[in-house]
């Protein structure tokens, strides 16, 4: 794990841990349509974005459980059509799970997610204490 140094404190590294080459474990997951993510980091948070199209936003999960964020979705659908003469049937299945270790600098208690246009964004807020705190004169006494 790297470690970033900010305010004299120590810090590990998210987008490292993210981007670690055996995280992915290879291009395997991608062979199994497991949705790409870009994540991002600003000064007050991270931003996770899943390119997720044609799904509803009761089709995910997200949960956070002993510093794991998991994203997943099951969706199945059943199609029947009935006549005299024939049934038929079509059915569908497709499902994902991707599972990032959140770094001790992130507000669990605060993660907000949405779904509009195909986009499924996570927003995860730094803690307070791990903000850019601004410049301040201290007085000479």
């Amino acid at each position: 794990m790297s470690i970033i140094r900010r305010n004299n404190l120590l810090f590990p590294s998210l987008m490292n841990e993210f981007f670690k080459p055996d995280w992915f474990g290879g291009m395997e997951n991608f062979e199994k349509n497991v949705p790409a993510v870009n994540i991002k980091e600003n000064e007050k948070d991270f931003e996770l974005e899943f390119a997720i199209p044609g799904m509803k936003r009761d089709d995910f999960n997200v949960e956070v459980d002993d510093n794991i964020l998991t994203v997943s979705s099951e969706v199945k659908n059943e199609k029947e059509t009935k006549d005299k003469n024939y049934t038929r049937r079509e059915f569908s299945y497709s499902s994902f799970k991707r599972s990032f270790t959140l770094p001790e600098t992130v507000d669990e208690d605060n993660i907000n997610a949405s779904y509009v246009d195909g986009i499924l964004r996570l927003a995860l807020p730094k803690k307070e204490e791990a903000l850019p705190k601004p410049k301040r004169m201290i007085e000479i006494g």
